[in-house]
C-alpha cells in the first residue's frame, strides 16, 4: 500500500472536534490518539490509552497501580483493599481486606457486596448485570479467575484455576463501579456510562460520544494524597498526529499523545515541552504462527527480524524510541540469553529465506493488519511504510489491511481463523508494558484467544514449561530466572517481530506543571496544574 492510501486511511478518520469557548483556571486538556471517545462505563475501550484515560482516573481497583517510584517500573498498591495476600494452604486463594469508609461518587457505600456485584458483572453470564464488552476486555487478560467468596463483611476471597503468583498485577484491571448507580439507570450500561460512578479521585460528569469527556475533582476521595489538584480534566480523541499538533499549537488544548517527530524541534524552540520517560513497551508484529499463515515457519519469523531496520524507525521518530529486539530490553533482568541478537542484516535474512524457499524472485507474501492511530500505536502509517519499503528487496511482500483501532482490539481478542482477524498472518499490535505476568498472556497457550490475547496462538512446551513454574513460583529470584530463560527462547524463536520500545512521547504547553511521567503504561493525573 502506498504512502498516499495509507496517509488518506488516516485522514479519513481524524477528528478534530474541539473546545470552542476558552476553559477556566486548573482545567487541563488532553488530545489522545483513540478515534473515539473510550467507554465510561468502568472498563473503558480502546486499550491501553482508553485505560489510561477513562480507567484509573475515575475508578479504582482493589488493587491500583504505584506511580509513586518514576525510577523503575510501576508496580501495585493497596486500591480498595487496604491489603491482600495468598493464602499459605492454598495458593490459589486470595484473601482480600476491603478497604472501610470509602464511598461511590454517587454517595452509596463500598462493600463486599458491592464489589461481588463487580465481579458478578464480569466473570457471571447469568447475572441480571452480566457486561459482556466489559467481561472481554478484562477477561482477555485476567483469564484466571475461577470463582470468588464472601468471608465476612470485610473480607474477600479470590479463588485462581490454578496457583498464580502474578495475580495481583492482573487485578488493577477489574475497576469497581456503584450498583446502586445501576440500579438508577434503569440497569442498562450505555445509560450508566452517561452519569457513572466509580470511587476515583477523578468523577466523569460529562460525556459527549466521539467527542469528549468531561472529569472534575472529586473532593471526597479516599486518599487525600491523591485528590486532584486540578479542577477539570477534558479528554479529546484525535487520531491524526497533525491535527493534534495544530491543535497544541493553537491553544486548543494543553496536551497532547504522541506528537509528530519532525515537529518536536519547533516545538521545543516554541517554549513547549516534550516528555519522554523509558518503560518496557514493544511494538511489534505478533505472528499469526498457525497451519495458515506462512509465520508458522520459524526461519521465516527469523529472516523478517533481521530484515528491518530498527535505527531507520527510531531516526525517523526523533529518538522517541529504541530498538527492540524482544519483549524486554537487553538490560532487564527477564531479557535473559537468547543466541539470536537482531540487527539489521540483509543477507542473514536472505539465506533464512532462501533455506525456507523464498526469495526476492520468489517473495514471502504475508498480509498485515495495521490500524491508522491508538493506543501505543506511536504513527503506524508512515512507520509500516519504512519497513515495507526496507524488506521487500529481500524478499517479503508486505499488503497492509488497514484498520481503525477498535477493529483491531477486537481481532486481537478473537481466533486468528475468526472473521474478525480478516485472515490476516501478523496483527501490529503495540501491547501494555510487560509486567511480571505479561509472558503468560502473550505467549502461554492458556492465553489462546478468544480466552485470552495470545493471538497467533504461539506456544512451544519448553516456554509453557518455564512460564508454569514461574506463575507457581512466589520467590522472586525464581520467578525471574525462570522468566528470562522463557523470554531467551522466544526471542531465538521470533514469536514477534520486535520493532522498536516506545518512549511515550508527549507534547504540552509550558502552562503545564507537575507531570512527572511513571514507567507505566498509565499515569497519575493527580499532581498536575495547569498555569
Amino acid at each position: 500500500m502506498t504512502r498516499a492510501r495509507l496517509i488518506a486511511a488516516g485522514l479519513a478518520l481524524a477528528a478534530a472536534l474541539l473546545p470552542a469557548r476558552p476553559t477556566p483556571a486548573q482545567t487541563l486538556r488532553i488530545a489522545m490518539t483513540a478515534s473515539d471517545t473510550p467507554t465510561t462505563t468502568g472498563i473503558p475501550n480502546n486499550g491501553g490509552e482508553g485505560y489510561r484515560f477513562c480507567g484509573f482516573p475515575a475508578f479504582d481497583g482493589l488493587i491500583n497501580w504505584d506511580f509513586t517510584h518514576p525510577d523503575k517500573i510501576a508496580g501495585v498498591t493497596a486500591g480498595l483493599a487496604s491489603e491482600w495476600k495468598v493464602d499459605e494452604a492454598d495458593h490459589t486463594r486470595w484473601i482480600f481486606t476491603i478497604r472501610d469508609g470509602v464511598t461511590f461518587t454517587d454517595g452509596t457505600p463500598l462493600t463486599v457486596d458491592a464489589v461481588t456485584w463487580n465481579m458478578q458483572r464480569l466473570f457471571d453470564e447469568k447475572s441480571p448485570q452480566f457486561d459482556a464488552p466489559a467481561s472481554a476486555i478484562v477477561r482477555s487478560s485476567v483469564n484466571m479467575v475461577d470463582h470468588w467468596q464472601k468471608i465476612d463483611d470485610t473480607h474477600l476471597a479470590i479463588y485462581t484455576k490454578s496457583p498464580f503468583s502474578f495475580f495481583p498485577y492482573m487485578v488493577p484491571n477489574i475497576l469497581m463501579v456503584s450498583p446502586a448507580q445501576y440500579e438508577k439507570a434503569g440497569r442498562n450500561w450505555a445509560e450508566f456510562g452517561k452519569v457513572p460512578a466509580g470511587t476515583g479521585p477523578f468523577k466523569i460528569t460529562k460525556v459527549v460520544p466521539g467527542q469528549m469527556v468531561e472529569m472534575t475533582r472529586n473532593e471526597n476521595y479516599w486518599d487525600k494524597t491523591r485528590i486532584p489538584k486540578l479542577q477539570k480534566l477534558i479528554l479529546i480523541p484525535m487520531p491524526e498526529a497533525t491535527t493534534r499538533l495544530a491543535a497544541l499549537r493553537a491553544g486548543q488544548v494543553d496536551w497532547i499523545e504522541v506528537p509528530p517527530p519532525d515537529a518536536i524541534p519547533s516545538l521545543k524552540a516554541a517554549g513547549f515541552q516534550i516528555s519522554t520517560w523509558p518503560y518496557p513497551h514493544t511494538w511489534p508484529y505478533i505472528f499469526n504462527v498457525t497451519d495458515k499463515s506462512v509465520f508458522k515457519d520459524v526461519r521465516i519469523r527469523q529472516a523478517l527480524n533481521y530484515a528491518i531496520d530498527r535505527d531507520a524507525i527510531v531516526k525517523f521518530l526523533n529518538g522517541t524510541a529504541k530498538p527492540a529486539v524482544g519483549l524486554y530490553p537487553p538490560d532487564s533482568p527477564e531479557f535473559g540469553k537468547p543466541t539470536q541478537r537482531y540487527t539489521y542484516d540483509p543477507e542473514k535474512a536472505k539465506a533464512l529465506l532462501k533455506e525456507a524457499g523464498y526469495g526476492p524472485d520468489h517473495p514471502v507474501k504475508a498480509k498485515i493488519m495495521i490500524s491508522t492511530a491508538g493506543s501505543g500505536q506511536m504513527l503506524p502509517l508512515p512507520m509500516n511504510e519504512i519497513i515495507e519499503q526496507t524488506v521487500k528487496p529481500i524478499g517479503f511482500d508486505l499488503d497492509f489491511d488497514v484498520t481503525d483501532w477498535g477493529s483491531m482490539l477486537v481481532a486481537k481478542r478473537s481466533d486468528p481463523a475468526a472473521p474478525a482477524s480478516h485472515g490476516d498472518d501478523a496483527l501490529n499490535n503495540s501491547l501494555s508494558f510487560p509486567d511480571p505476568g505479561a509472558m503468560f498472556r502473550y505467549y502461554s497457550k492458556t492465553s489462546f484467544s478468544p480466552n485470552g490475547i495470545n493471538w497467533g496462538h504461539y506456544s512451544d512446551p519448553q516456554v509453557q514449561d518455564l512460564l508454569d513454574k514461574a506463575q507457581q513460583s512466589f520467590d522472586q529470584e525464581q520467578q525471574t530466572e525462570l522468566l528470562a530463560q522463557a523470554h531467551a527462547r522466544i526471542v531465538d524463536q521470533a514469536a514477534w517481530l520486535f520493532i522498536v520500545h516506545d518512549l511515550n512521547p508527549r507534547a504540552m504547553s509550558a502552562k503545564v506543571r507537575g507531570f512527572q511521567p511513571a514507567q507505566s503504561w498509565y499515569q497519575d493525573f493527580t499532581k498536575v496544574t495547569v498555569e
